[in-house]
């Protein structure tokens, strides 16, 4: 992240004016707001100062040595840093939200250490990627260096060609047909030109058999030409169906593994309709231009240019008719392109809004239900579905008004040959084959230049879609591995030192938690809702990377670990249960897809639920429906205790694992759990902790810290956050109990 703005002169000078000798310029940030007014202003920050700048003066210096409190804070429509210098909190600047908040984050960390320590001259560096575009400052698609609107075609054209490796030869015929089709497309002319002049409109050949059998063998020849011309079309077309699958199954192939490979918080950030869109309709789309969009074009630009030779070579006044319009028509079609490439973005955003909703609504159908908001939700899809469709009205009216009116335009070339020739051809001056023959060349040569104006829209289709799909292919994903990671056998030591970490680094969730954990012990993970315990479970997996800090097994570093090695040691039953759809039995032993019947029962008689299972109508092979909802949740919860049984992790997760099971089965699968978690490393995320009191150690957690670590009777005698818990659930129980026996009374 660049830490380190470019000063304009004017600040430059004044700043370099008020600096002392020993001080060091460390930080350089815009500020954009005053006074509730957009300036463009700048915090320069040294080893000892605060300068705020805004043209030629100098508003404001503040001394580091001794100051507290640095803070940012998100207000509505913009944020603030701030700090207390000695006076009380004070807004040292103000900026709008989002751009910024990132850095000034930072230096809320650097302005603490400079404000301890004034001898550092080392600034601390940032190596989070920039979120805007250095152009236009819109901000670039997360994970990229992809700005929509500044994209680079010639690099998309480049990036496509690279991706064809495998598919160049086949994808190359089409081009090898284009050039016979050109060629062809000016021998007939040539052909119908001696035709007409020697046989048809030549009266002394009339009646000649010689005469005749050489008309018949160049009507023979025609006629040839196009039966080879079209048999060369249907080899083309054959081998675009074969290219075209390929590309799309390559491109498809690509993108989901891509998909697969991206961290958590890339994933979430996007809808499933969002992605399913690219995989199948974007591709769809650049597969269509690839395979035959482009043959096309390079047919009708060599059309262009070989008519336009022969034209100069025949007659060149005419030829002159010809290009009239062109330069007209030029500057209109350049133009009319950015503003078909805004409409043509316009209308994917819509179309991927439309899909998004109705991939919301078929999700959560059951709540739409139980709620009576059908109507609403059709209401909300039609209103979704008319933008888009008005959209693509609004495109198709102007396109389709546009296009014909540069159609015409460029066809006025033709009526001044045509007014031209027959001039020529009454003055004896020019043979009817030979007038017949420009008119063919001079159709050739219009025939590219009406395909010119639909390029904007075609291209400008590919390129929208394209450049979806390289915003996955080119995402880094934040979770990687190292260049040779290492696989071990996990026994089941944790130690978690000193970890910070939140979704957005400059808003921590987790801060600075410490902690050891030994191989099979057991550790309850308390605390009140938003307090970090999810967020722990998902540092330990590597879904996310530590901030600051870091998380060890057995002594290793998880970021030394290969992912694979990491995830497939380790078991997790989820607070929000999945299942796929499919069978039962598939979905217990998805972990482990070779398991034997035998070792899938036993998983599901750990989990106690081998006799639910029997009593279904087809036992184990009962489909579970989409996600599982023909079960119930204790069912489905059960399912996925025995998916991670087979498993056999090393280390256990379970995030609030009985929290969807009645009072009686949570006791049953609880003593399973017990003979599960003997000999392997448990955390158990639980906010009835009764379901903790076998835990070895329990783990507090408040506002992203550890605030207790210890056994049971320890964190009671303590007297604090966990003691509190305790006695809240036990007055809580106690009073269901007594407002049971009112009510049987």
């Amino acid at each position: 992240m660049r830490l380190m703005f470019d000063l304009p002169e004017s600040e430059k000078r004044v700043l370099d004016a008020s600096m002392q000798p020993s001080e060091k310029l460390m930080y350089c940030v815009p500020f954009n707001i005053l006074d509730d007014m957009f300036v463009s202003g700048y915090i320069a920050i040294t080893n000892e100062k605060i300068y705020k700048l805004l043209g030629d003066k100098l508003l404001r210096v503040y001394p580091l040595a001794g100051a507290t409190g640095f803070k940012t804070e998100v207000m509505y429509g913009s944020c603030g840093f701030y700090a207390n210098f000695g006076h009380g909190t004070e807004l040292v600047c103000q900026f709008v939200s989002g751009r910024h908040l990132p850095r000034y984050a930072v230096l809320v960390k650097a302005c603490e250490i400079l404000s301890e320590d004034q001898t550092k001259t080392e600034p601390i560096t940032n190596s989070e990627r920039e979120r805007f575009c250095p152009k236009c400052g819109r901000p670039f698609v997360r994970g990229t260096n992809i700005c929509p609107y500044c994209l680079d075609h010639k690099e998309v054209y480049r990036k496509v060609f690279a991706l064809t490796k495998g598919l160049r030869l086949m994808m190359c015929f089409p081009f090898v047909v284009a050039i016979f089709n050109v060629i062809f497309q000016f021998l007939v002319p040539q052909i119908q030109k001696i035709a007409l002049n020697n046989y048809i409109l030549n009266e002394s050949a009339h009646g000649e058999v010689s005469m005749m059998t050489q008309f018949t063998l160049i009507v023979i020849a025609i006629i040839s030409i196009d039966l080879f011309q079209r048999a060369l079309g249907v080899l083309q077309s054959r081998l675009s169906a074969i290219t075209g699958n390929k590309f799309t199954l390559m491109m498809r192939a690509l993108l989901y593994e891509k998909i697969q490979s991206l961290s958590m918080s890339s994933i979430q950030r996007k809808s499933t309709g969002d992605l399913m869109g690219r995989i199948n309709g974007d591709v769809s789309v650049a597969q269509d231009f690839i395979v035959n969009q482009m043959p096309s074009l390079f047919i009708q630009v060599c059309s262009f240019i070989i008519g336009l030779i022969v034209m100069l070579i025949i007659s060149p006044l005419m030829a002159l008719f010809v290009f009239v319009p062109i330069p007209f028509v030029v500057f209109l079609v350049s133009k009319f392109w950015a503003f078909v490439q805004k409409r043509n973005r316009r209308l994917w955003v819509l179309g991927q809004r439309t899909n998004h909703l109705l991939q919301d609504i078929l999700n959560g159908i059951r709540v739409v239900k139980c709620f009576g908001r059908e109507k609403a939700e059709i209401d909300r899809f039609k209103d979704a579905s008319v933008r888009h469709a008005n959209q693509n009205e609004a495109n198709a009216k102007i396109f389709d008004t546009i296009f014909p009116l540069l159609g015409f335009a460029i066809r006025l070339g033709s009526y001044l040959i045509m007014l031209y020739g027959n001039t020529k051809l009454y003055e004896g001056s020019m043979s009817v084959g030979t007038l017949h023959q420009i008119n063919s060349y001079a159709n050739i040569i219009y025939s590219p230049l009406l395909y010119i104006t639909f390029i904007p829209r075609t291209i400008s289709n590919f390129l929208t879609s394209l450049s979806k799909v390289f915003e996955i292919l080119e995402e880094n994903p934040e979770v990687q591995d190292i260049n040779l990671p290492i696989d071990i056998r996990i026994e089941g030591e944790v130690n978690v030192k000193n970890v910070t970490f939140g979704y957005e680094s400059y808003n921590p969730v987790l801060e600075n938690v410490s902690f050891h954990v030994n191989p099979g012990e057991m550790i309850g993970i308390v605390g009140h809702s938003g307090s970090g315990k999810t967020t722990l479970i998902n540092l330990l997996m590597r879904l996310y990377d530590v901030n600051e800090g870091a998380i060890e097994i057995d002594d290793v570093n998880i970021k030394d670990i290969s992912q694979n090695a990491l995830r497939t040691q380790i078991g997790i039953v989820l607070q929000e249960t999945f299942l796929f759809s499919g069978t039962i039995r598939d979905n217990i032993r998805y972990a482990m897809p070779h398991a034997t019947d035998e070792q899938v029962i036993e998983a599901a008689r750990i989990a106690n639920a081998h006799d639910f299972i029997l009593n279904l109508p087809e036992g184990y092979n009962t489909m579970v429906g989409e996600k599982g909802y023909s079960l119930s949740g204790g069912e489905r919860q059960r399912i996925a205790i025995a998916r991670a049984v087979i498993h056999n992790p090393r280390i256990l997760i379970l995030d609030e694992a009985t929290a969807a099971l009645d009072t009686e089965t949570e006791k049953m699968i609880q003593d399973s759990l017990n003979k599960l978690t003997e000999n392997r490393t448990v955390f158990a995320i639980a906010h009835r902790l009764s379901t903790l009191r076998n835990a070895d150690k329990l783990l507090v957690l408040d506002k992203g810290r550890v605030a207790e670590f210890g056994t049971h009777n320890e964190l009671l005698e303590n007297r604090g956050i966990y003691y509190k818990l305790v006695m809240a659930q036990r007055k809580m129980a106690q009073s269901v109990i007594e407002q049971q026996g009112i009510t049987t009374g």
